[in-house]
């Protein structure tokens, strides 16, 4: 959209209206401290055709997952997703991210919604999910505030393995006074012991940060002890092909990042936040929620069962600010698992797994390289034994190897951070990426 500016006329016009001598009055309650006088060190302006080689230059530089060894995970992956699926989603009857605000006329984008919620709550192992979210981090905060109105407590514990990025999140939804507690990394292996009657909620990601399965039900009864909550998330919603449902360990809500299903990388987003609880808690649960009805000609339909549609009119009412869903990434998470179906489900997550095999037993023989996880699914953390880990990235991007993610980068509270090493792999990881890798922490270790 083009840039429409106001004339003189009708800025004096509105100015008048508010009571403000000029514009400059707007800004009156800013500390003159807080100003920047001095001009912007901003490029000369430039032809709209030699901006677009430079940004053109600039794209350039980026280095697309798939163009080289790529082990990077850490909450995004990457999949093969089926060319099917984007064509299916550029059809026009559903090419919206948006849900309708008169849905009903909508019957298409509903029943897919409809389908959808089917989906999720069956692989998460709950009665009932929602629409979708934004993305997983912030489903994780919704869930937070969720569990909050729910028990009527405000004591949130979150595990040392959820992801960093979720935890700021959550942080930045509910401040971070007492009622926040992180278990500390020290106390990474044992269950958590600031559990109270205050308590709202634990919050427990599997597999973790690190790569790391997670006991839930062990979680669930503890939680259940104190009358709190459990909240378990999952990045690597490609997992459930393998794992139990949280829901089936006693989950009381889950909530996922779908990225993995339907949707590419593409540099962060926009994803898909997956969220599930059980049937008595269908009335704190956030976002929208398509429901099956029958017309006044007794014909299914579909329609907007419960959305929050506080956030319009009542906001003293609402359960959130979240008044709508990512429904084009939902479309492309629901059309790839429709394709799959529950046997190509079950075989890409193991074919995930024996790709980590793979990749850990390869590591291991790496003079110096400790593989650091028990268990994991197609994540992993591993300790080098002097370089530091940023450094060692940065020598294997030299050679095209995108090695992993440093734990520094993103959880720089760990006691071991340095020398740690987050890395993936996924049925995209070939043999020779693997050697290539082992290669390259030999010559750089």
């Amino acid at each position: 959209m083009r840039y429409l500016p106001h004339s003189e006329a009708e800025r004096a016009e509105m100015l008048a209206v508010i009571g403000a001598a000029s514009a400059d009055a707007l800004f009156s309650a800013v500390p003159e401290r807080a100003f920047n006088t001095a001009p912007l060190d901003l490029p000369a302006h430039q032809p709209e055709f030699l901006v677009e080689a430079h940004l053109r230059a600039l794209a350039g530089r980026n280095r697309a997952a798939g163009d080289g060894p790529f082990f990077i995970g850490a909450g995004a992956y990457r999949h093969h997703v089926p060319a099917s699926v984007d064509h299916l989603i550029q059809r026009s009857e559903w090419l919206t991210a948006y849900t309708p605000y008169q849905p009903e006329v909508s019957q298409g984008t509903l029943q897919v919604l409809f389908e959808f919620q089917t989906q999720v709550a069956n692989l998460l192992g709950m009665e009932v999910a929602n629409a979708s979210m934004y993305d997983g981090s912030t489903a994780t905060a919704e869930a937070v505030l969720m569990a909050r109105r729910l028990t009527r407590r405000n004591r949130i514990v979150l595990s040392s393995g959820l992801h960093p990025h979720y935890r700021d999140v959550v942080r930045t939804y509910v401040g971070d006074g007492d009622d926040l507690v992180i278990i500390p990394h020290a106390e990474a292996g044992s269950m958590p012991l600031q559990i109270d009657d205050q308590t709202a909620a634990i919050v427990v990601q599997t597999p973790d940060f690190y790569g790391s399965l997670r006991n839930v039900a062990e979680y669930a009864a503890l939680a259940h002890d104190a009358g709190a909550l459990l909240i378990v998330v999952v990045t690597e919603v490609v997992s459930l092909g393998l794992l139990e449902a949280p829901g089936a360990l006693g989950a009381d809500i889950v909530v996922a990042e779908g990225q993995s299903i339907g949707n590419a990388l593409t540099f962060g987003g926009p994803y898909v936040g997956l969220m599930a609880t059980r049937k008595e808690f269908i009335r704190q649960l956030p976002g929208r929620l398509c429901g099956e009805t029958v017309d006044a000609d007794g014909n299914r339909g579909f329609v907007l069962t419960l959305s929050t549609r506080e956030q319009h009119i009542r906001r003293e009412k609402a359960t959130s600010n979240i008044c709508t869903n990512s429904g084009l990434c939902a479309l492309a998470f629901s059309i790839h698992l429709s394709l799959l179906g529950e046997t190509g489900l079950r075989k890409l997550a193991r074919l995930n797994h024996a790709r980590a095999v793979a990749l850990a037993t390869a590591l291991e023989a790496v003079p110096g390289v400790a593989v650091l996880n028990k268990t994991f699914f197609n994540e992993m953390t591993v300790r080098l034994p002097t370089a530091a880990a940023p450094v060692v990235e940065r020598l294997a991007a030299e050679k095209n190897i995108l090695a992993g993610v440093p734990v520094s980068r993103l959880d720089p509270g760990h006691p071991d951070v340095d020398n740690l090493l987050v890395v993936a792999a996924t049925e995209l990881t070939t043999d020779a990426d693997i050697a290539a890798l082992a290669a390259a922490l030999e010559e750089v270790l």
